[in-house]
């Protein structure tokens, strides 16, 4: 099966001069921030030392600062600015990630179906972005398995569920006091006579802060003092809503969350956001946090599901992807993630039954 691969590419440049490939820049840098030394940096990343000097000077020459200090005893450490371009490239990446897997995705059925004898139809996978359904489409491209995966909101792949545009649908549901109330929503668009769940994992949201928390937050009224900077992931995804839930619930008022309209569109991109210093808080999972080292107050517990017709149960193609889900391998991948647990992964569940209050 052919794989695609699409990544987040960038250029800076000045006014009517030649751009400025930041690839072979920022590979350097991230070395250079490990190792403290530019001649060990240019070895790791396969540049010769003279390439590696020419190329910062280049770039100093276009920002008209430095991007490297040296200081007795510390090596050589990136400048402000040079830290700032590290943390635009993990901020891009984060941001558009999700989509350029969907498009790829796209891309590998289409070509499949020129070059390849095998005209069956993959399953369909529409989802909300997740660490545990990264993880599981890790595995179903290593068994070349036959799915056409697309990242988008909870409230949109369950729609398009009942549409038949996609085979399974992923979102997520709180666990306790805001259950009913978000499974209501869902039901709108799920037939518990026509669909059934498959438990994917349970998994913490919280709120995510800055390294060492500095403004020393401890939930979400604190998000309305003043000065306090917020980065909010975009309406109608399903993290969203249930922050509003629960601001509706017991405030603070939207409108008193400085930043609270902004919209990223992943639990990575929020993180990034707050590592880069462009905000202080966040609201997202437990496994962002841990990705870019940063603070973790849980508030919720959730559960992770795909929505699916039960007469998909039996398909070829579904029958193996839910064989992979209940793999031990797949099981310790997602506990391992932090935030995470893999209780059920795989099961197959009815609505009724995963929705009914304790």
């Amino acid at each position: 099966m052919l794989k695609v691969h699409i990544r987040p590419h960038w250029e800076i440049s000045l006014k009517g001069e030649a751009p400025l490939d930041t690839a072979d820049l920022l590979g350097l840098l991230l070395s250079i921030q490990d190792t403290g030394s530019i001649a060990q940096a240019a070895k790791s990343v396969k540049l010769s030392y003279r390439y590696a000097w020419g190329l910062l000077r280049t770039a100093e020459s276009l920002f008209g600062q430095q991007l490297l200090q040296t200081g007795r005893g510390r090596g050589t450490q990136l400048t402000p600015l040079a830290q700032k371009l590290v943390w635009a490239d993990r901020r891009i990446a984060a941001r558009l990630s999700p989509t350029l897997q969907s498009l790829a995705s796209e891309l590998e059925v289409e070509l499949a179906r020129i070059v390849t004898a095998d005209k069956a139809r993959p399953l369909r996978l529409d989802a909300s972005h997740g660490f545990a359904v990264a993880a599981l489409m890790g595995c179903v491209d290593r068994d070349a398995l036959p799915i056409d995966s697309r990242y988008r909101t909870s409230t949109d792949a369950v729609v398009a569920l009942a549409r038949r545009e996609c085979d399974l649908a992923g979102f997520h549901i709180p666990q306790g006091r805001f259950q009913a109330q978000t499974a209501a929503w869902y039901l709108r668009w799920l037939d518990p006579e026509q669909h059934c769940l498959v438990r994917v994992a349970g998994r913490e949201q919280g709120l995510i802060t800055a390294r060492g928390n500095p403004l020393g937050l401890r939930g979400l009224a604190d998000l309305a003092r003043p000065g306090v900077r917020f980065v909010n992931r975009q309406a109608g995804s399903g993290t969203r809503m249930l922050l509003e839930m629960m601001l509706e619930a017991d405030g603070p008022p939207f409108d008193a969350i400085q930043g609270f309209h902004s919209a990223e569109f992943t639990h990575s991109a929020v993180a990034a956001y707050i590592a880069s210093g462009m905000a202080d808080a966040g609201f997202g999972m437990r496994a962002a946090a841990a990705q870019f080292k940063l603070e973790f107050i849980p508030l919720v517990s959730e559960v992770y599901y795909f929505a699916l017709r039960s007469d998909a149960l039996e398909e070829a193609a579904m029958r193996q992807l839910l064989e992979l889900m209940r793999t031990p391998e797949y099981h310790r991948l997602v506990a391992a993630l932090p935030g995470y647990e893999a209780t059920g992964t795989g099961e197959v569940i009815s609505i009724t039954d995963a929705f009914e209050q304790p």
